[in-house]
Formats: structure tokens, sequence, C-alpha cells
């Protein structure tokens, strides 16, 4: 089972490319969104891989990052949902984003994706919010203001993503033990300050 790939860029489309792995060219299907990430052929690369086998043959498709594998996976686990769904939903919306619509229970976000009826989004819904929940419990910091410093962020005009980020880097690493030292390196991090 190939799990990671790092290589030379030999040939790349926006839905496949070609990696040079010690002489050896594999074929990897890729969602747009890693099309637009890649660097220019013939520089190295390292690819985070879903080995998909069928009775007629096997599939490498390759992510950026560790999370958006980790995505396809969990979208292959709603029945109904094949690799191709899954790519193309990849292909159409961030990482963040499908996790965000997920978790909301926003299906109209879900279907704007080419491909994606009513029905699939409203299953994805039902099949992985919870399990989304769950997994965004256990990544989150064992902090008790990290929500509430992560709304004031919020109200503050900082997106979410870069937010939450900042707020995950002082919670691991600073010990702050109130709301206001918490918000406060936050700030810093934000910032760009270090003191």
């Amino acid at each position: 089972m190939i799990s990671y790939l790092r290589g030379t860029l030999i040939q790349r489309t926006p839905t496949a490319l070609t990696l040079e792995v010690s002489g050896v060219g594999y074929g990897v299907m890729i969602p747009l969104s890693v099309f637009y990430r890649l660097p220019p052929e013939g520089e190295e690369v390292e690819m985070f891989i879903h080995t998909h086998v069928q009775k007629d043959g096997i599939t490498l498709f390759g992510f950026l990052s560790p999370k958006e594998r980790d995505l396809f996976e969990l979208l292959l686990s709603v029945r109904g949902v094949g690799p191709k769904v899954a790519l193309t939903l990849l292909s159409g919306m961030e990482a963040e984003e499908i996790e965000e619509a997920l978790l909301e229970g926003d299906t109209s976000r879900l279907e704007r994706v080419p491909g994606i009826g009513r029905r699939t989004a409203e299953r994805m819904v039902f099949e992985l919010r919870e399990r989304l929940m769950n997994r965004r419990k256990s990544r989150l910091p064992h902090h008790p203001f990290f929500e509430d410093a992560l709304a004031a962020l919020i109200r503050l005009g900082y997106p979410k993503g870069q937010a939450k980020k900042a707020l995950e880097r002082v919670a691991r690493s600073k010990g702050t033990e109130s709301l206001e030292g918490l918000l406060k390196e936050a700030l810093r991090e934000l910032y760009g300050e270090r003191g």
C-alpha cells in the first residue's frame, strides 16, 4: 500500500501527474486544487497518497497535505461516494470549506460543485457530521478559553482559519491560563511580533 511519494514532477495536467521516484514513474490522479499548487515540472514534490484497489486495477490519488488525503478517505466512506465524486468535491472546494459545510449541514454549498446532487450532499452531511465533530474536538488544544478566544478574534475581523492557527500555536507553546493572556499572545502571533 503506497501512502507517500517524494520525487521529481515529470508531467502534470489538471487531473493527473507523473512523479519519478528512484527511476520509476508513478501516475497519480489529483484534484484541481492540487494542480494549482504544484511546483514547475522538473522540481521535487512530495505527495500524500491514497491507494485505491479495484478488480480492474490500482489507482493512486495524490494530495499535498495529509489533511486533504484524510478528507478524501473520509468522503469515500460515505455510501455511494466513489473516488470520482470525492475528487470532484476536492477540485471544487478547499478541504477547510468542505469540512465547514459538512459541520454546518450546509448542503447547498456542497451542491454548488458540479456532479454533487442534493441526495449525495445530504448523505455526506448525515454520515460525516458527527465524525468530523469528534475528530475536531480531539484535535483542538485543551485550553479552557480556546473557543471564546476564537470567537473574539473572528469578531475583530480575523479569518477563522488564521485565528485558529494562531491560537493553536499559542495554546501548545505558551501555556497562558487566562482568556486575556491567550488573546494577547494570539494577537502577537497574528501581528508577527515575538516577545
